[in-house]
């Protein structure tokens, strides 16, 4: 087992790494039988991190954690941990209830990430005291740093945030409601070293607008297949160069998001499809998922090809 460093320690190399790149999601690779694929995952990962991410997120929504069993999770981080060696924050994803989180949390541990991004909860809405309970339960049973991830049935108030920023171990907060009047208000209500992070699907569409009420970090779902688009993205929007902001988002992200909203669940078939398209062995997605049908393989593929060009690579 790998000692994980302090909240603060973790805290700071996050933010030093997001200043630096966006947030690296990879995803989970299966055999076309759905077994776990190591190697393929492996292959993966190495590509991602070859691509200087500020930090990787193993087994969260974009690699299938929902649908990873215990085993296949700690095959999971622990490859991620072995080929990040140290280089960049490893933050595997956790969550269910309380109770079921803190297994994966110790399997996490043990496998030596160094940090865990808490997903919503199954199933049921919950009052804010019962959402900042589920926060409190998990940090008293694990001393790795936390990031609470506010989507779906999960989202704070300034009152709660205050609650959870206050545990030693909560250390940040991934958004993906894209409210931004209520993210203004959890920005301020928090401690000023407190970590924010735009966690919305295909973030990159409302980089800007989260960079208004100060969350400039965000994590990118086109980096799991096309690094040179997240990163001649990522480049532009730091420097300012809206010419290029625009032009990326006009002739490739708008039209990937109006793809992706044409099925559920495509925020990760298109994904992974994507990276399938570039040579990439990830295999497919599972149930309840569907791969994309073959039309809108098709168009994935025209896009592709549009965006990368528009970047001065290839397919």
């Amino acid at each position: 087992m790998t000692v994980s460093a302090g909240p603060v320690a973790v805290a700071q190399r996050l933010r030093d790494g997001m200043a630096g790149g966006v947030l690296s999601f990879p995803l989970t690779a299966f055999r076309d039988d759905g077994a776990l694929d190591p190697d393929g995952y492996r292959a993966h990962v190495a590509e991602r991190l070859a691509a200087a991410p500020g930090a990787v997120f193993p087994a969260c929504g974009t690699g299938e954690f929902f649908s990873l069993d215990e085993d296949e999770y700690r095959q999971v981080v622990t490859i991620t941990v072995e080929e990040a060696a140290g280089r960049v924050p490893v933050v595997a994803g956790t969550g269910y209830g309380w109770a079921q989180a803190v297994r994966f949390a110790r399997i996490a541990e043990d496998a030596g990430a160094d940090a865990l991004l808490v997903l919503p909860h199954y199933l049921v809405t919950a009052p804010q005291d019962g959402l900042v309970a589920q926060l409190e339960q998990i940090a008293a049973r694990t001393p790795l740093p936390l990031i609470a991830y506010q989507r779906g049935q999960v989202a704070f108030t300034a009152d709660s945030l205050r609650r959870i920023a206050a545990l030693p171990n909560v250390i940040g907060l991934k958004d993906g409601h894209s409210d931004l009047d209520r993210l203004q208000r959890l920005t301020l209500a928090a401690p000023e070293d407190f970590l924010f992070f735009n966690g919305a699907s295909t973030a990159e569409i409302q980089a800007r607008a989260y960079a208004t009420v100060g969350v400039p970090a965000y994590s990118s779902a086109v980096h799991a297949f096309a690094p040179e688009i997240a990163g001649a993205f990522f480049t532009a929007l730091r420097d300012d160069d809206h010419g290029t902001v625009d032009k990326l988002l006009r002739e490739f992200y708008v039209p990937l998001v109006e793809l992706r909203d044409r099925v559920p669940g495509y925020a990760v078939s298109l994904v992974k499809a994507a990276a399938r398209i570039r040579g990439h062995r990830v295999g497919p997605v599972r149930a309840p998922l569907t791969d994309p049908s073959p039309a809108d393989l098709a168009a994935l593929t025209a896009l592709l090809t549009t965006g990368l060009d528009l970047v001065g690579a290839t397919l």
